[in-house]
Formats: structure tokens, C-alpha cells, sequence
């Protein structure tokens, strides 16, 4: 068991000082500074402060990282070694979370610090390190030891991004000439901008599945609160019929009486301002509310409702944009019980995290085919956000759907007991009219209110089971040195968000965004062939295979549906967004990559690289970068980043982070 405190890692220090300061050590530093910027002017994800905002910080430097890698080396006696690296740096133009260091990430200040050694014909590395299994181009699939960090998503080398962490690794080599490894390793998670508390609201690289939670435009956090107030509206004013649902299409007429609701009445507008413009301005005008309602406007900050304040074009349930265009089937009752409810973001770690446990064994056969098997029981360090009811006492609410008012469901929250409700008092429809009290529609009778809700977004790891194997075979074929190699991988358990619409639609929040067990199986078969003396050229197909994939196409009648994104289904964790219907997964997705490196200069000084990857549905990535030693001492890298496609793809949606990047290299032995 690995305990997460730094009373852990100082005992751990400790133990190994007395050993290493009398030994001889060897250092080396290098001093690097690399800048970058963006291509594109566009907006990038997460950056808008308004529905309004549509501004973007344009072709500007975001990237100013200076960094000291100092390296250490020494002996411990005659069969034994360390190895430590210290990082120091700063980046003065990040986001606030990413300026300086960061523990358990790339920025960590002690990135590694491990001891070789070697008892009973083992050898044993044991401390802060990485372990690679997998070597893929452009892609980790085998490579699931490390955590990485994404904060410039896939951009930085692989061994930059992956992050470092304690564990204890055990190799041995067989008589038979196979090799055999055990690991134990310390759990941690994926480091993914925009999931935590603040959003990180301006990063380049946040994924639209993230702003979903986090965002303070489309997130979920955020429109919970903004929810909690524009639905304080509806509950205080009380419309005149019990038949009005802000989410149909919508809003008689006669349902607005001389005098009546202010924000569906407009001088300059001929005749009745549609449903869709009456709900956006009860949601986001301010100007147009009742005395005293001013304060519960959305007033455009979140991604409510994005429609014409007076002709309601834009509104669009079959393709929704925003998340009332989600809730076509919600109440006046079910927004009672949101009236004042906030939202709030938690992490869930528990005091320990049990240790990763894995293990592998490699063998070349006789013919020159070299075949590997690997297992690993580990927490996926993709984190899970699953979200619940709590009452201010902390305690878990229940969530029910009575359909007794008025012939429609309603969404109550009561704690377990069934004794104390949460949220507003169910207005009662008496003589035409909703009015606070007890009748017979009020549900609430006899209860007694416990105040306003909160949501809480809880993320966690989960355990999953890794089984993986990988091959490689060296062959010539017209004298051109090929290699075929091939990775595969089983994933058991692995968490994915699953959406339900129908729930959605009937305002059950909790119902209708959850996470299920799914089980992945994941494959990537490359050719790597040298040609032109010294230009090597790799070919991937690569295929992401969803097991249990949820996709019931019916809606909340049992009808069939035929809309891109309905019914009840797994979604695209990583490009999910109230802009986009809360997107559809993949059952089956492929990607296809091919990498070219060489060479080039005087003595071959220096060389460049460039992979492009390619993914179903219309993304694209295309990564070139170039390093050339001027000395033994200086080195200049660049490197430009291009995204384009499908802006709900996976690489699509980074089209406006585009970017150049140029650095330069000072290395001390």
C-alpha cells in the first residue's frame, strides 16, 4: 500500500540518504526554454466567459516554459546504483494550476528517484520511475504503467508526459532466454485540464467532455448553480396554467393574461412573442423580470438556453444546443425542487489507494518473432465523475418521479425517510391558479422542507483489469528491412459516461447522466519500413472495439427515435457537450497514423519527424518537429501542431489550438 503523504516520501528519503552522501555523484543539467504560439484566432474550448462572448485571444504567445533538468548519478557499493532527476521550472503565461510545479505531473520537482540492485538473479529497480510496455506511435495503448499528463494533450514526447511514480519492479532473464517482470506501483490519475474545482477556464487544450463538467459556460457545475436560480422564477411567479411547460413549443397566448409576466411581453414585437423567446428572457433578461426577480437571471452566463430573445429562432429540441432544449418534458413541479440548489465538485481518494499489481513475460522464438504477454489489476487512471443529491448535512437524497400532478412525472428529492423534501414547495393548482399550500395536487403535504439541494459531482478511479500481448517480426522484402509488430489490449470494467435522454428530458438530472462497466478491446498493427538509406516509414491501423456499448434508440414512450443523439446510449467522453446533443460514442472506432523520421545535416546533426493521425469521424493531427545540434552543448528543437476536421472529433475540436513552437537547449555534463 502506497499512502499519498509526504510524511511517506520524507521516511522514504530518509532510508536512502545515509547511502548516498558519501558516494560519488555525477550530474548533469539541462537549461531548456521553449515558446509557442497559436496559429488560429479563433475560440478555443472553454474560453468564452458569456453564451455572448464569442472573442478568442487570438494568434498570441501562450507558452513561455523555462526548465533546469538536473540530473544524478552515483554508486551504492559494487552491485548497486541511483538515479534521480530534479526539475525546476516556470511558465509565467499559464493558466494559474500549470505556472509552476505540480506534484504527480511532468512539473513534479523530484520526476524520478530510484535504486538498481540485483539479489537472487533479479534485478530490482525500486523508487519513483516509469515503466514502458507499450511502444506505439502517437498513441498509448501497452504504455498504461505511468499516469500522464495532458496538459498539452497528446503534443509533449512520451516520455515527458508520462508521469513518474513510485513502484517497485522485479525482471529476470530465463534460461530459455525469456524475460519475466512484476511490478507494484503506486496509483494515480491522468492529469486532465479543466477537471478540477476552477475549471482551469482558459486552457488551450480542454476537451469539450471535460468543459462539461467543469466549464463556466457549458459545464455542469456551473449550470447547476445558474439552474438553482433562474428556476427560483418560475416558483415565485407562478404561471396561469397548469398546462404551460417552458418546454414545449409553447407558451399560448391565453396563457398570459394583461399585466401578466412581463418578460413574454415586447412592444416592438407584433402579436405573441413565441415560447422559445419568452423562456429566454424569463431565463437571461434581467431588465424585462418582475420587480424583485432580477437578481435569479441567468443573465447569458451559462448555456441555459441560446435562443432569439424575440423571435426564438434557434430553438431546436431534435438538435438541442443548450440544456433546455434537453428538458422538453420537464414541470413547473420538477423545477420547484431545483429552485436554489448549487452545485459542488469533490474528489474522492480515500486515505489510501490499494497498489497496481502487474506482471509480464517476453520470449523470442527461433525464427525471430518476439511475443509478449502482460497483465495488469490497476485503478484506470482515467478518473471517473459519477454525481449524486446531498443535503446540507451531507447526507445522500433520494430521487423519485411521482407522475401525479397534473398527468405529468415530477423529480422530488427526499431524504432517505421520505420525511423532508428538498427544494421548493410543490405549488398547488387551485381555481386556475399555482398557489403555495396544501390541496390535493400539492405533493409536498404533511413534509417538511429541508432548503435547496446541492449536486455534487464526485470523481473517483475505479479498478479495471488490463490483459495485454504484443508481437514484432524483422523481415527483408526487396532488400528493404521491414518490421511488422502489433499490440492488443483487454480492458474489463472500464467506466463510460451513458446518457439518458428520456431521463433528461423529465429534468431527472441523476438518471440521466450516469457511468456504466463497460469493456473495451483495443488493437494497433504497424509496419515500420527503412527506405532511402535512412528514412524510416511507419504505418498504424489502430481500432478501439466498445464491447458494451449502450445504444437503445426509443424514447420516452417506447417509440422508436431517429435522431442523431437519442434514446439512451454511451457517450464520447471526450467531445460530449450540451452544444452537441451530449454526443454519441463510437461502438468501433478507428484511427490510422503514419510517422516518418530522418535524419538530416552534416553528420547527420540533426533530424526531424512528422506523424499524422487520422480518426473516423473526420479529426486530424499532424505533429512535425525538428531538432539540430549546432555544438555538443546547444540544440535548437521546433515543432508545429496543426488540428483540423469535424470539431466534434477528438483532434477537431483542438482546431483553434493550432500551434508553433520553438525552443533551444543548454546541456552541462
Amino acid at each position: 500500500m502506497f499512502k499519498k503523504s509526504y510524511l511517506g516520501l520524507a521516511v522514504a528519503a530518509a532510508i536512502g540518504m545515509p547511502s548516498l552522501v558519501n558516494a560519488e555523484i555525477e550530474t548533469s543539467v539541462v537549461l531548456k526554454n521553449e515558446t509557442a504560439v497559436f496559429l488560429k484566432d479563433g475560440q478555443r474550448i472553454g474560453e468564452a466567459s458569456s453564451t455572448l462572448d464569442n472573442s478568442g485571444d487570438g494568434r498570441e504567445i501562450y507558452k513561455t516554459e523555462t526548465s533546469a533538468r538536473i540530473f544524478f548519478n552515483g554508486d551504492i557499493g559494487e552491485e548497486s546504483s541511483w538515479h534521480g532527476e530534479l526539475k525546476i521550472i516556470g511558465d509565467p503565461l499559464a493558466e494559474d494550476d500549470y505556472k509552476w510545479h505540480k506534484n504527480y505531473s511532468q512539473h513534479d520537482w523530484f520526476r524520478e528517484l530510484y535504486v538498481d540492485t540485483n539479489a537472487a538473479g533479479w534485478d530490482f529497480r525500486i523508487g519513483k520511475q516509469q515503466q514502458v510496455w507499450g511502444t506505439a506511435d502517437g498513441i498509448k495503448l501497452l504504455d498504461i504503467i505511468n499516469p500522464t499528463d495532458y496538459r498539452e494533450f497528446s503534443q509533449n514526447a512520451m516520455e515527458d508526459s508520462r508521469i513518474p511514480v513510485w513502484m517497485i519492479t522485479g525482471e529476470r532473464y530465463l534460461d530459455n532466454g525469456g524475460n519475466i517482470q512484476f511490478i507494484v506501483s503506486q496509483a494515480e490519475r491522468h492529469k486532465i485540464p479543466g477537471l478540477n474545482n476552477d475549471g482551469d477556464q482558459g486552457h488551450p487544450f480542454i476537451m469539450k467532455g471535460v468543459d462539461t463538467i467543469t466549464g463556466a459556460v457549458n459545464g455542469f457545475t456551473n449550470i447547476g448553480n445558474a439552474m438553482g436560480g433562474v428556476t427560483g422564477i418560475f416558483f415565485g411567479g407562478g404561471f396561469t396554467d397548469p398546462s404551460d411547460n417552458p418546454f414545449s413549443p409553447f407558451f399560448t397566448v391565453g396563457a398570459y393574461t394583461s399585466g401578466s409576466y412581463a418578460a413574454c411581453d415586447d412592444p416592438s414585437v407584433a402579436g405573441p412573442i413565441p415560447g422559445a423567446a419568452c423562456l429566454e428572457n424569463f431565463t437571461d433578461n434581467p431588465a424585462v423580470l418582475p420587480p424583485g426577480f432580477e437578481p435569479f437571471s441567468n443573465n447569458n452566463v451559462t448555456n441555459l438556453i441560446d435562443v432569439n430573445p424575440l423571435t426564438g429562432e434557434g430553438w431546436d429540441p431534435s438538435n438541442p444546443n443548450s440544456v433546455w432544449e434537453h428538458m422538453t418534458g420537464a414541470t413547473f413541479a420538477t423545477f420547484n425542487t431545483y429552485v436554489g440548489i448549487t452545485t459542488a465538485y469533490e474528489r474522492d481518494d480515500g486515505d489510501t489507494f490499494d497498489s497496481n499489481l502487474g506482471g509480464r513475460y517476453r520470449f523470442t522464438f527461433d525464427n525471430g518473432l518476439n511475443l509478449g504477454v502482460n497483465y495488469l489489476y490497476a485503478y484506470d487512471p482515467n478518473p471517473v465523475v459519477n454525481i449524486h443529491w446531498e443535503n446540507a448535512a451531507g447526507e445522500k437524497l433520494v430521487v423519485n418521479e411521482n407522475p401525479t400532478v397534473a398527468g405529468t412525472n415530477v423529480v422530488q428529492l427526499t431524504n432517505p425517510a421520505g420525511d423532508t423534501f428538498y427544494g421548493a414547495p410543490i405549488q398547488t393548482y387551485v381555481d386556475g391558479n399555482y398557489l403555495d399550500g396544501v390541496g390535493p395536487l400539492d405533493l409536498d403535504a404533511g413534509a417538511t422542507p429541508g432548503g435547496p439541494a446541492t449536486l455534487v459531482f464526485e470523481e473517483t478511479l475505479e479498478r479495471v483489469h488490463n490483459i495485454g500481448s504484443s508481437f514484432d517480426y524483422a523481415l527483408d522484402v526487396s532488400d528493404i528491412p521491414l518490421v511488422i509488430r502489433g499490440e492488443f489490449l483487454y480492458q474489463k470494467d472500464v467506466q463510460q459516461p451513458v446518457v439518458d435522454r428520456n431521463a433528461l428530458a423529465r429534468g431527472n438530472l441523476t438518471a440521466a447522466l450516469t457511468t456504466r462497466d463497460h469493456d473495451f478491446f483495443k488493437y494497433v498493427i504497424g509496419v515500420d519500413a527503412t527506405v532511402m538509406t535512412n528514412l524510416l516509414v511507419s504505418g498504424q491501423f489502430i481500432q478501439f472495439r466498445n464491447l458494451d456499448y449502450v445504444n437503445s434508440r426509443v424514447d420516452g414512450t417506447g417509440a422508436p427515435c431517429t435522431t442523431a443523439n437519442c434514446g439512451v446510449y454511451t457517450a464520447d467522453p471526450a467531445t460530449m457537450s450540451p452544444t452537441n446533443g451530449l454526443q454519441r460514442g463510437w461502438e468501433n472506432k478507428e484511427f490510422y497514423s503514419l510517422f516518418l523520421s530522418k535524419p538530416f545535416g552534416e553528420s547527420d546533426l540533426g533530424r526531424w519527424n512528422n506523424i499524422i493521425i487520422f480518426e473516423e469521424g473526420g479529426g486530424y493531427w499532424n505533429r512535425l518537429d525538428a531538432e539540430y545540434s549546432l555544438s555538443d552543448e546547444f540544440v535548437v528543437t521546433g515543432e508545429i501542431n496543426l488540428y483540423w476536421g469535424d470539431e466534434d472529433t477528438t483532434f477537431g475540436q483542438f482546431k483553434n489550438s493550432s500551434n508553433a513552437q520553438i525552443g533551444v537547449k543548454w546541456i552541462m555534463e
